[in-house]
């Protein structure tokens, strides 16, 4: 039936390719976007344009950021000694959240996952290991996700670092494992940070 109306299909289309939206949500969300006004519609559109032509990594640590170095790398106060490594930026939006790390960022974009084809070349691993050889980094933090991926994620990169004679920690446990740190409340995530142990 809605195939009677290409522009319905085609957004509906678009909007099941967002992780987490089926075919039903997509159609909900299209016939939402289909009751706005021209101008909210126009407002949705031009968000994401901007988004997209506005948006990109920091050349220092690869969070997403407007400006370049992002204002996390700029700002004057944070702990230059020890850099936290994520996952994802989201990973990192966590920690910020959580008000208790007030060092530096190294965003890998993903995680060690032979199975799906992502090996170290396809992750800001060697960028990282670029930043350590300034000699400014005393510790690493690998606050990757307790999944299979970020645990051999973090046992790599710790057989890479340790060498460079860069102290490794972990987040302490306490965060499930499986969990994104996306999804994990601040208090958990502050309590992990401040009992992070060695790698």
């Amino acid at each position: 039936m809605l195939d009677s109306i290409p522009s319905l299909t085609r957004l509906i289309a678009e909007l099941s390719k967002f992780p987490g939206i089926g075919r039903k949500s997509a159609a909900r969300l299209a016939f939402f976007i289909l009751r706005q006004s021209t101008a909210e519609a126009e407002a949705l559109a031009g968000a994401i344009l901007d988004l997209k032509t506005r948006v990109r990594f920091c050349s220092t640590c690869f969070h997403i950021t407007e400006s370049d170095p992002c204002p996390l790398c700029t700002a004057p106060g944070r702990d230059d000694a020890i850099l936290c490594v994520v996952e994802e930026p989201q990973d990192l939006i966590a920690i910020e959240r959580s008000h208790s790390y007030r060092g530096r960022y190294h965003v890998l974009h993903g995680a060690l996952s032979p199975l799906d084809g992502v090996g170290p070349e396809d992750l800001k691993i060697a960028e990282l290991l670029a930043r350590l050889k300034g000699g400014v980094v005393q510790e690493v933090l690998v606050a990757t996700n307790f999944s299979v991926e970020g645990e051999a994620t973090a046992l790599y990169l710790a057989r890479l670092i340790r060498p460079l004679g860069v102290r490794v920690t972990r987040l302490a446990y306490g965060i499930p494992m499986g969990s994104d740190l996306e999804y994990v409340d601040e208090a958990t995530v502050n309590r992990a940070v401040e009992g992070r142990r060695d790698l």
